[in-house]
């Protein structure tokens, strides 16, 4: 069976340590691996009856890295003694990758780990399973990552600081370097003293990333760093061991190490600012909550909130969980979800959102999600997955990753080799390849997608983009022709009827209790607006028999003995009915779907009359086309209306393209029609009546608001109901690929011109060095300017 697993990867120092993961592990059979280096993460496809899980973790293991342990807080439930505890350990300890440890006094679990291999969710079957209870406790797999992190970065920043002391003094030997006199300002025994510590205690790193490395068969950033500085290091070591007349270069060997641990702690804080969209969604979720508790309200956990329960949100507060509200009237901020400043009016019987703010009244929810069901969870994981998966533009950079340190050598080589043969001088030749070879920088390479896709999608999802990979969001770049689905996305979804017009022989009362009676064994768009009508009339509807819809037509019912026909004007011709043409094209010219009502007869079917129904044009839809048009994108229209109508539409919102008449199962074929014409296309629905034809688009957008919406249908999708979200996800989506192109163009351009002036003797190993360290903080930095793009408002 195939599985899809993600491994947060420790210890990759850059792109050639992903690419070097990337090929071992698809070396497995039914393996298919990507590894995003920016985030540290391996997206995993694999078919487990050919590889086993156990085995994916140890060719990790065995290429040099480590898969990251994650630990998850447990409240347990339903314990009564020591036993249960031990119970419950014994259940969690044997599933793969687990280790348990259970205290009773306190009723909690915590248990490491290996995300992947066991999640908090088949922790807590386990623990069901058994007869127990259990909830997680926090966030805690995102706060271990925190705190993790931080430590890193705090330890990194003590090594810096004890080598930058170390090298120091020994940068001021550079000076010798620019003068015309060889002269050592300190001693070199003490210059050997200073640099050996550098070298083999803060430097170790590179000596065991680039053993791992090529004992796996490949090579990374480590390699270039531990054979440059050694070259460095031991020519002037041996210089000093025997008194030669010869310049020494531990100055390089060690500034060129401390200048990669400060490119690495700058990049470490810029690849940490990449994430924050998430950390500020996740920071959103309230740590308590108020509960309705046998009469009392009491604040707990918010974590500890089950499904059913009934909660309590005060003004200025944020939500829980999602939940329904049963009692109170308030408005809600939805920006954070939706990206939508206008506050939404909740009453009783509205949906709310977690991490949403409550800002006027008191308001009591009845909890529907919690954990990891809600709508912000939802989106924290589509993100995620969004910007741990790579885009198709990234895969020159890959393989240029994959063979780029071996080529860099193998240059460094040649010009040892070629510089001492033309100059004679073995010391100039050596410094020549110890610049080829810590100049050259395979992060800038591998940084350049994954940092802007991370820094475009957590953008996109402020704003109420959800990006569903990282595919999507460079093919919506591409898109020519956007085709919009009319009902619900040019217009509001809720259409109303406008015009009754009976035949002389019933009045409208009438007329509408004979419709909406039939209308009630009717789903239709349609058919709700004329049974709301009747609702409204206080009409008690009659019971129907022998009814049947005909797709994109009408309906067939019978009312007592009489059988009735209801549907388009095109259905009733086609059973023989003679209708008032004039009148029909006089309403369908306003842009309004005519039903017509015919009760059957022996011999033509009788005409009881005419409703008009129209579904109001969204107040942004006139300005969203125009946005997509002035951006070059040109508009088409789909609609299961007549001709007359679909043209009063289209020019009222100043669409040029329409298809008039389209049933519902036809769409997709509209769209490969257009794709065939060699058009990249878009597709705009509700994300659900409209999946196949979002399947065929190139590109699919799904748009809605909240949980009404399935989130995970289309491409990208749109938590506004509001066409000007599409403009901004294309507008997105070119934004992230400027930055992508800027990015592979710099890590090109450095790679091109460095190493060849580097070779040629114009730039020193320690101008080289940190010429390196700064070209990944680059390539980051200017990602992070992503982080300035607006939504057109």
């Amino acid at each position: 069976m195939h599985q899809h697993i993600e491994l947060p990867i420790e210890g990759m120092t850059c792109a050639a340590c992903a690419s070097r993961i990337e090929k071992n592990l698809n070396k497995l059979p039914g393996v298919q691996t990507a590894v995003n280096f920016a985030n540290e993460k391996a997206q995993v496809h694999y078919d487990d009856s050919q590889t086993k899980l156990n085995t994916l973790i140890k060719t990790i293991e065995k290429s040099g890295f480590n898969v990251s342990p994650q630990t998850t807080r447990l409240q347990l439930y339903k314990m009564t003694c020591t036993a249960c505890g031990d119970h419950i350990e014994k259940a969690l300890n044997a599933l793969p990758g687990a280790n348990a440890k259970v205290n009773v006094s306190t009723e909690t679990g915590q248990i490491q780990y290996i995300s992947g291999l066991t999640s908090p969710d088949q922790l807590i079957a386990a623990i069901r399973e058994i007869g127990y209870d259990a909830n997680i406790i926090g966030e805690a797999s995102h706060d271990e990552e925190k705190a993790r992190r931080l430590a890193t970065y705090q330890t990194e920043l003590r090594w810096f600081w004890i080598s930058a002391i170390l090298t120091l003094p020994l940068v001021l030997q550079m000076g010798a370097m620019f003068t015309d006199h060889d002269m050592d300002v300190l001693p070199r025994w003490l210059q050997w003293l200073l640099a050996t510590p550098v070298q083999f205690w803060i430097g170790r790193r590179f000596y065991i990333g680039a053993w791992h490395a090529l004992r796996s068969g490949g090579a990374n950033m480590d390699v270039l760093i531990a054979l440059g500085t050694s070259m460095a290091y031991f020519f002037s070591a041996v210089v000093t061991a025997f008194s030669l007349d010869q310049h020494v270069y531990f100055e390089a060997s060690a500034a060129i190490i401390t200048l990669v641990l400060l490119g690495k702690l700058m990049e470490a804080r810029a690849k940490g600012k990449t994430s924050e969209a998430i950390e500020a969604l996740i920071k959103l979720q309230p740590k308590t909550a108020h509960v309705e508790r046998n009469g009392q309200i009491v604040e707990i956990p918010a974590d500890h909130l089950q499904i059913d329960d009934i909660y309590i949100v005060r003004p200025g507060e944020n939500l829980p969980v999602d939940g329904i509200v049963i009692e109170g009237t308030s408005s809600i901020n939805e920006s954070m979800l939706t990206g939508e400043s206008l506050p939404v009016n909740k009453q009783p019987g509205a949906k709310v959102f977690a991490a949403t703010v409550n800002q006027q009244g008191l308001l009591k929810c009845r909890a529907t999600d919690v954990g990891a069901h809600t709508q912000l969870a939802a989106i924290i994981r589509l993100v995620e997955e969004a910007q741990g998966s790579k885009a198709p533009i990234q895969r020159m950079a890959d393989t240029i990753a994959g063979v780029f340190v071996p080529v860099v050598v193998v240059i460094s080589i040649l010009t040892l080799c070629i510089t001492w043969w033309l100059t004679g001088a073995f010391v100039t030749a050596l410094i020549h390849a110890v610049a080829v070879l810590v100049i050259a920088c395979p992060c800038a390479l591998g940084l350049a997608t994954p940092t802007a896709i991370m820094v475009g999608t957590g953008r996109g999802a402020q704003a109420g983009i959800l990006v569903k990979n990282a595919e999507a969001l460079e093919h919506a770049e591409k898109i020519q022709t956007i085709i919009v689905d009319k009902t619900g996305t040019l217009t509001e979804g809720k259409p109303v009827v406008t015009d009754i017009i009976p035949t002389a022989s019933l009045d409208k009362t009438d007329f509408i209790q004979i419709t909406a009676s039939l209308e009630q064994g009717s789903e239709h768009p349609l058919a709700r607006a004329i049974m709301e009508l009747g609702k409204e009339m206080n009409l008690s509807l009659s019971p129907i028999t022998d009814f049947m819809a005909i797709a994109g037509s009408g309906i067939e019912a019978r009312l007592g003995n009489t059988r009735y026909i209801l549907g388009s004007p095109a259905f009733l011709i086609q059973q023989d009915a003679q209708l008032d043409e004039n009148k029909i094209k006089t309403l369908q010219s306003e842009g309004k779907t005519v039903i017509v009502v015919a009760a059957d007869s022996d011999q033509n079917p009788n005409i009881l009359g005419y409703l008009a129904i129209a579904d109001r044009l969204r107040e942004t839809s006139i300005k969203a086309i125009r946005q997509l048009q002035d951006m070059g994108i040109e508009v088409v229209m789909l609609t299961g209306d007549n001709a007359i109508t679909a043209a009063a539409i289209a020019q009222s919102t100043g669409i040029s393209k329409f298809r008039a008449e389209v049933l519902p199962q036809d769409k997709a074929a509209e769209v490969k029609k257009l794709k065939e014409n060699g058009q990249f296309t878009g597709m705009v629905g509700d994300g659900i009546n409209d999946a196949p034809a979002l399947a065929a688009a190139n590109v699919s957008f799904a748009i809605g608001a909240g949980s009404d919406i399935a989130i995970e249908t289309a491409d990208i999708t749109l938590m506004r109901n509001d066409l000007s979200s599409v403009a901004d996800a294309i507008s997105l989506s070119r934004a992230t690929l400027k930055k992508i192109r800027q990015n592979l163009f710099f890590a090109f351009v450095y790679n091109s011109l460095g190493i060849p002036l580097a070779a040629v003797g114009m730039l020193n190993p320690v101008i080289a060095g940190a010429a390196m360290a700064m070209s990944s903080v680059s390539v980051v930095s200017n990602s992070l300017l992503l982080k300035r793009w607006k939504t057109d408002q």
